[in-house]
């Protein structure tokens, strides 16, 4: 029985614990003092080593230590394995190009005017074959296109992505997927392996200032103390974003009403923001993501020196006004209207637990999976989270 069986109704969390040995929870009783342990007052679903414990509101969990170099470890593995089922086969064969065009946006659309197509974008696509996946009926194409927003980098201006499309004749549903801070696109890609194995195509879209988009001098980064260097670059990922979804919802293998977006860390807040003010989208996951930063920093235990830093500055309030464009929680009302999963961690050092409550409370209250981790040891349930993508993704 998979984890996404469970409930999806308002207001309904649950969290997913690591069985350690045979203990679920606090330790059980042992001997005669046993058979009393009848643990009743929650429902458990185990499948691999994992169990899920679900109550309408305050969700039962169990606190799990794992350190975070071995989360790591056991992070890439994972995804490296749902990567590499069967050797990568070269598909040689002729490029394609096209024209992607993205209308205006309408007046009436209720679209944040720092994210608004004013004037129609054209521009020519070109498509290559990258290799298949031949055990696992996964073909992997490389897209690019012209970034909507120029930069002051040129190798910044052009938009790099990999296609994973699923066997079979389609329609299928398809995501645009988003990388971690660190970028190396590899989780990104692990998600993207799994989903198009379970049929959702997957995009995966390089964000500005990174690999293929950063010049060998600079040094220049999308998220930086540069704020508005850093509020440009998230600008320009949206609008690639929105590019890359009106790309897909023009292929003939995609079902257009079926789109969505995931991302993880760094990516969930892109994903959020695009989502908001992209109406193509319909399903929307945010794993390790969340809304109001300042808040969450500022008054948390470890938050010193952030606190210095933005009193430095003009104190909490001008730094909330500076960065509420990109800020996930100022466009809460517009993420109600999406099919939204979020994936938090109770013991999160670099998006607080604080942080992803307050945006899963102002969205609705939709549903919510806590992991008992920190950001990295979130590691650990690499599985059970790309169950939840498949299931999530895979609803009509």
């Amino acid at each position: 029985m998979e984890p996404r069986a469970v409930a999806r109704g308002q207001g309904t969390s649950y969290r997913l614990t690591r069985v350690t040995g045979h203990r679920i929870g606090p330790s059980r009783p042992r001997g005669r003092d046993a058979e009393r342990d009848t643990r009743t007052e929650t429902p458990s679903l185990h499948r691999r080593g994992f169990v899920v414990e679900c109550r309408r509101g305050r969700a039962y969990h169990e606190r799990v230590r794992h350190t975070g170099r071995g989360a790591a470890r056991m992070s890439r593995l994972t995804l490296a394995l749902v990567a590499a089922l069967g050797s990568h086969a070269f598909a040689p064969g002729a490029d394609t190009t096209g024209t992607l065009s993205v209308p205006a946006d309408p007046e009436k659309t209720p679209i944040a005017e720092g994210y608004r197509f004013q004037q129609p974008y054209q521009g020519t696509f070109r498509l290559s074959d990258r290799y298949q996946l031949r055990h696992s009926g996964v073909t992997v194409y490389d897209l690019t296109f012209p970034s909507p927003l120029p930069s002051d980098v040129t190798e910044n201006n052009t938009v790099y992505a990999e296609y994973f499309v699923p066997s079979g004749p389609g329609k299928f549903p398809a995501v645009v997927v988003l990388d971690i801070m660190q970028g190396n696109q590899r989780i990104a890609r692990g998600e993207a392996t799994w989903l198009a194995q379970n049929g959702v195509a997957a995009l995966v879209v390089v964000l500005p200032h990174y690999n293929q988009r950063r010049a060998p001098d600079s040094k220049a980064k999308l998220v930086s103390t540069n704020i508005p260097r850093t509020l440009t670059g998230i600008r320009q990922g949206v609008m690639d974003c929105r590019c890359a979804l009106a790309w897909l919802a023009g292929r003939d293998e995609v079902d257009a009403d079926r789109l969505g977006m995931v991302g993880t860390s760094l990516g969930s807040f892109l994903t959020a923001l695009t989502s908001a003010n992209e109406p193509r989208v319909k399903n929307v996951c945010m794993v390790l993501g969340g809304g109001g930063l300042v808040d969450a920093y500022y008054d948390h235990p470890k938050g010193q020196d952030v606190r210095k830093a933005l009193d430095a500055v003009g104190g909490k309030g001008l730094v909330k006004r500076l960065i509420a464009p990109v800020d996930p929680l100022t466009y809460a009302p517009r993420l109600k209207d999406k099919n939204l999963l979020m994936i938090a961690a109770t013991n999160d050092d670099v998006v607080p637990a604080k942080a992803a409550t307050a945006l899963w409370e102002a969205t609705g209250k939709q549903r919510i999976v806590w992991l008992e981790a920190g950001h990295v040891s979130a590691g650990l349930y690499s599985m059970s989270i790309l169950r939840e993508l498949r299931g999530h993704f895979q609803i009509k």
